[in-house]
């Protein structure tokens, strides 16, 4: 296992970040629909992030434990645009060159989200989208 795939735990011992889903996407046609079929489908509560982002987004809290992943929901931005989950790993740039390797697309690169993180934005082999994220 690399350097870069090991993160130090607090005993100073090397740990590998889990390659778990930790935030999905959800894009709608008509985000009020979709709002009000999630919320009483599942209960989540589904509010407007504040402040000026580039297009509006909705945090999806799914109500679980820290340990659940929440969501976020958009305006669809392609009609194929698909469902997206987010995969955390130690570095987006080692793994994003690994899905390469392995037969996969960059969709998207690298990108920064201001006191949170990076993402980008994949392609598998069987064109089934997802995202690698990074935590600052």
């Amino acid at each position: 296992m690399s350097k870069q795939t090991k993160a130090k735990s607090k005993a100073g011992k090397a740990r590998r970040v889990p390659a778990s889903i930790v935030w999905f996407e959800i894009p709608a046609d008509n985000v009020q629909r979709a709002k009000t079929f999630y919320s009483k489908l599942f209960g989540w509560k589904i509010k407007q992030f504040p402040g000026t982002m580039k297009m509006p987004y909705w945090h999806i809290d799914t109500g679980g434990h820290d340990a659940t992943p929440d969501g976020g929901m958009m305006e669809r931005q392609s009609p194929q645009q698909p469902i997206t989950n987010y995969i955390n790993v130690a570095s987006v740039d080692q793994a994003a060159t690994k899905v390469q390797k392995l037969g996969g697309k960059i969709i998207m690169p690298k990108t920064a989200v201001p006191q949170m993180g990076f993402f980008v934005i994949c392609q598998d082999t069987e064109n089934n989208m997802f995202a690698l994220w990074e935590r600052s």
